[in-house]
């Protein structure tokens, strides 16, 4: 066992004052990192327009703050459905209704600015604690005993040495005080500060950090784990960004990692409180918006073009082949929820225009949904919903042998285009939104900032599952539980002990409603949604032995390749929130962070920054955000 002297000589106490600045006894407030000290306007006194480009987090987020302030917001989604990859939409299971969202999402306690918003909202009560959280290992050489984490309220060391007290794997953390790599991964570990851990540690893939002396236990039982929880892999993921990471969600996190959940799904719980904040400060939403042009001049964006509806792309883009999926019959090019067929005539995009996910041509010709039933023809037209648009269809301009050059088949027909001017304009899409925008910019842009956005990533695919069985099975562990060592599963949740509807459903049938996630995935491995879907169930019944001797009643599979990359040597280059173009504004966890921060809580404080910014520029005071506090330097 990891004594309190040895932690002690570990993170190396120098002196009392040491000791009662992190004494569990008073737990550190959060940093602030903006607050104004003079006391300006909170309003405008004249009027202000801004268009914000995506209905996700970081959009809901920005929009809300200015539509308080006074400024004339028009938010444009390209969706039906609003909140990006925490929308809802309605699905049937047999004669009941669900409401089905892109997998569950856990609200830790130092998710300070998205707090704020809910307690801003008066919506505490749509959450729920879920007590406490587990991590569970797949069978493996070293044993390892689950993990649970509680509630702490202590500031490092002392949650490391709660860690300790709670943990029965603290006999196999590998920790070596006399080997020097292991002193200098602790000097990082109590040491991230933004951008120095970022110099030091960017260069590097955590699979690679990770051999040149990494404490093993250590690193299978908490930094592995948490790395996947980024929604990137390790073997593509920076060490700084990991570090970043960690730090807020566990070293300078004095709350603890017990979360909330919603009570509802995410769509009623907090999607649709925000937007209904933002029309009630007389601010316009626009679903199924596609932005057409974006009018560059003298550095400033002058107007964008839109139609809703299908997508009308007028410029032509390139998409490589997909040589997983392609055979003799059928080419493919692009991949995950951006997929394209090939036809004898024209090229289909294979994106559900209902949800984005990825249908599946069948036997028959027609084409499915996987997620939610929707069903085309042949020809891509709409046979049966949820879905209300056919799927959009595409003209060849230039083909080479690894690429095709794709220009919407009506690009030039009247398709009754709106046009919008505004003062300022924020893009808070995610990383394939802005850079399809980038493609749509007429005039002279900017070189150096169109580098940025070019070379921003994209994870590798994530995938949800959820199954609904006609019967309940006994689980001790948390009701959202990570897992580690699975070919494709690294969390499970029980829906039907979290939300209303499925509580209600498995108090009136005696079933269960699990979901499975797989953070990011290797698409080779599992090439179509079929294999994704085989894989999760096969891995369920071995998490969960129980339920392979009930019926599955109902199955839905959410698969994506959107989320943010965060790959080696990308942090220096990311695109910020202030851009050189002089009203536009960048928001989305994929700008460049001044603070530690990470998952939703990313997302809404680029949002909330990208509207701090705005609020500068028209002499307002700007609204306080907070984050954890950064290193400790205590070796």
């Amino acid at each position: 066992m990891v004594s309190r002297r040895t932690l002690f000589k570990i993170f190396g106490f120098g002196g009392l004052g040491t000791l009662i600045t992190y004494s569990r006894f008073k737990k550190p407030s959060p940093s602030f990192y903006q607050q104004d000290s003079l006391s300006l306007p909170y309003g405008l006194s004249d009027p202000k327009s801004v268009v914000v480009i995506g209905a996700g987090l970081a959009g809901l987020a920005c929009a809300y703050e200015l539509s308080r302030r006074g400024f004339e917001v028009t938010l444009l989604e390209k969706s039906s459905n609003l909140g990006g990859k925490i929308s809802s939409w309605t699905i049937n299971v047999g004669s009941d209704s669900f409401k089905m969202e892109h997998g569950f999402h856990g609200f830790f306690p130092q998710y300070y600015n998205l707090k704020k918003i809910v307690s801003e909202l008066n919506i505490e009560n749509n959450f729920h604690s879920l007590g406490f959280y587990s991590v569970l290992f797949a069978d493996n050489k070293y044993n390892y005993r689950p993990e649970n984490f509680y509630p702490s309220h202590s500031a490092f060391p002392w949650n490391i040495m709660d860690l300790a007290v709670w943990s029965d794997n603290r006999l196999n953390w590998g920790i070596n005080i006399t080997k020097l790599s292991h002193w200098q991964v602790f000097k990082e570990i109590t040491g991230f500060k933004i951008p120095d851990s970022f110099q030091r540690l960017d260069h590097l893939s955590v699979l690679d950090w990770s051999k040149i002396g990494f404490p093993q236990g250590l690193y299978d039982l908490y930094f592995l784990p948490f790395a996947r929880s980024t929604l990137n892999s390790p073997d593509v993921l920076s060490a700084g960004e990991l570090l970043q990471f960690f730090h807020f969600y566990f070293f300078g996190n004095p709350e603890g990692l017990a979360f909330n959940g919603t009570k509802d799904d995410m769509g009623t719980s907090l999607v649709n409180p925000i937007i209904a904040a933002i029309q009630n400060n007389q601010g316009k939403v626009v679903t199924e918006g596609n932005i057409n042009d974006i009018i560059l001049k003298h550095n400033k964006i002058e107007s964008i073009t839109y139609n809703q509806g299908n997508e009308i792309i007028t410029i032509p883009f390139k998409v490589e082949k997909n040589t997983i999926l392609s055979n003799q019959n059928e080419t493919y090019y692009g991949a995950g929820d951006r997929l394209f067929l090939e036809t004898d005539k024209q090229v289909i995009s294979l994106r559900c225009t209902h949800q984005g996910c990825t249908v599946k041509k069948q036997e028959n010709g027609t084409f499915l949904c996987p997620c939610h039933g929707a069903v085309y023809d042949e020809n891509g037209k709409v046979v049966k919903g949820p879905a209300k648009q056919n799927l959009s269809h595409y003209e060849i301009v230039k083909k080479n042998n690894d690429s095709i050059n794709l220009i919407s088949n009506n690009a030039s027909a009247n398709n009754n285009f709106k046009t919008i001017q505004a003062d300022y304009y924020v893009m808070a899409t995610d990383v394939p939104g802005i850079q399809q925008l980038w493609t749509r910019i007429k005039g002279e842009n900017n070189d150096r900032l169109t580098q940025k956005i070019e070379q921003l990533a994209v994870a590798d695919p994530f995938a949800v599952a959820r199954f609904w069985f006609d019967q309940d099975f006994e689980w001790k562990h948390s009701n959202f539980t990570s897992l580690s060592g699975y070919k494709l599963t690294d969390s499970i949740t029980l829906y039907h002990r979290l939300q209303t509807q499925f509580i209600e459903w498995a108090k009136k049938t005696g079933g269960s409603v699990v979901e499975l996630h797989a953070y990011c995935y290797k698409e080779k491995d599992f090439p179509t949604q079929e294999i994704l879907l085989q894989t999760f169930e096969q891995e369920l019944y071995e998490i969960v032995p129980e339920l392979s001797e009930a019926n599955l009643l109902h199955k839905e599979l959410v698969n994506q390749k959107n989320f943010s990359g965060y790959p080696p040597n990308s942090y220096e280059n990311r695109p910020e929130t202030v851009t050189e173009i002089d009203n536009l504004f960048l928001a989305g966890d994929w700008v460049k962070m001044p603070f530690p921060c990470g998952l939703m809580e990313r997302a809404v404080s680029s949002g909330l920054l990208a509207a701090n910014a705005i609020l500068e520029k028209e002499g307002l005071q700007r609204r306080i955000l907070l984050t954890v506090n950064q290193g400790i330097k205590l070796i």
